[in-house]
């Protein structure tokens, strides 16, 4: 079913004809407009692979939990178009928030940021060809648990896991008849790892495979594109999704520069910045 879902949403990019314009700012979601008006499609790839590239750069951020207020000043200086989603309502009921913006105001964003008292704690190259999928892991599960989340259905439902990892998938297309732009869908994902050779084992890890399409979002983007995906709230325990994706109870180091304390310990959650870099024509 997974699998049939994700075929789905990539047959489907030529029925939006959004563009990627600068968008009024902060413009309410009024509709349910589904996430598959905008989803990537797989063209034919000819030439070398690597022209074909899409590439995006995934910076991770941490705050100090003290601080997620102050991502309103982040939130404000961006836009809710042209982003879509499987179920806004859900997606807002796991705790995410996203939005969008453009080249010009990308230095804006990381100064709010930081002066959030955010530290940028690693950045990830992504190099996507078309039409296929990666995954930036988020945090390790060493343990069997019950994650909870918010179902496409507005249901709180749960999903036994075993030792695996919780990562973004982040899938990408280039859209028909339009240069230089593709389609993206990005979504929470378990992930059951296994590096074996064995067919039948890489297909039962496959299988163990959950991807939290209630979280899911997409838009059409180009170079300079970028999203801020973030969270709505801190959880000190990690039981459900937004928990376990953003927050890092067990703390981060941050250096408060204007009062030159020494590094402090600080429960902290997590922001990414996701930019699109480079399309192929």
């Amino acid at each position: 079913m997974i699998r049939a879902f994700q075929i789905s949403i990539l047959s489907c990019i030529c029925l939006l004809a959004t563009s990627c314009e600068i968008p009024e700012k902060s413009k309410p979601v009024r509709k349910q407009v589904k996430i598959g008006d905008i989803s990537p499609g797989s063209s034919r790839q000819e030439g070398p692979q690597f022209l074909k590239m899409i590439n995006f750069d995934v910076h991770i951020f941490e705050i100090p939990a003290e601080n997620i207020g102050k991502l309103k000043d982040v939130w404000r200086n961006l836009h809710s178009q042209p982003l879509r989603f499987q179920n806004y309502k859900a997606f807002r009921a796991n705790s995410f928030f996203v939005r969008f913006g453009q080249i010009p105001t990308l230095d804006k964003i990381f100064n709010l940021l930081q002066t959030a008292g955010g530290h940028k704690a690693v950045t990830v190259a992504l190099l996507l060809p078309d039409g296929q999928a990666e995954t930036v892991t988020i945090v390790g599960l060493d343990s069997e648990r019950t994650i909870s989340y918010i179902s496409t259905n507005n249901e709180t439902e749960r999903v036994s896991t075993r030792p695996g990892i919780l990562a973004l998938q982040i899938r990408a297309g280039k859209t028909s008849g339009s240069k230089g732009e593709c389609g993206m869908i990005a979504q929470p994902v378990y992930l059951s790892p296994v590096n074996s050779p064995v067919p039948e084992l890489k297909a039962l890890a496959k299988k163990r495979e959950f991807p939290f399409t209630s979280a899911s979002f997409g838009l059409k983007m180009s170079p300079g594109d970028f999203i801020v995906l973030g969270p709505t709230k801190f959880f000190s325990n990690q039981s459900n999704l937004g928990s376990l994706f953003f927050s890092k109870p067990e703390g981060s180091l941050f250096f408060n520069e204007t009062e030159l304390k020494p590094f402090e310990l600080k429960p902290a959650v997590r922001v990414f910045v996701l930019v699109c870099t480079g399309v192929p024509d």
